[in-house]
């Protein structure tokens, strides 16, 4: 994982952010890692889950705008 490509999270896709998020998941399931690491980890995982849980609702607010004619209706 690169960090310097993973500090800013306003650049990443839902995919590369879930990709990132499965790869910190899986170094902290391994359970070798120093504390300090660890908790590192955790915190830049939440961030990626925020991230991807805020672009899945973006995408769902924009597929209930759709009428079923394929128009695009505002919200109310």
């Amino acid at each position: 994982m690169d960090n310097r490509q993973d500090h800013d999270l306003t650049n990443l896709t839902f995919e590369q952010a879930y990709a990132r998020l499965e790869e910190i998941v899986t170094r902290l399931e391994a359970a070798d890692l120093p504390l300090e690491e660890s908790v590192t980890l955790y915190e830049r995982g939440q961030q990626l889950a925020r991230l991807c849980g805020d672009l899945l609702d973006a995408a769902e607010l924009r597929v209930q705008q759709v009428t079923a004619a394929g128009e695009i209706k505002p919200l109310e």
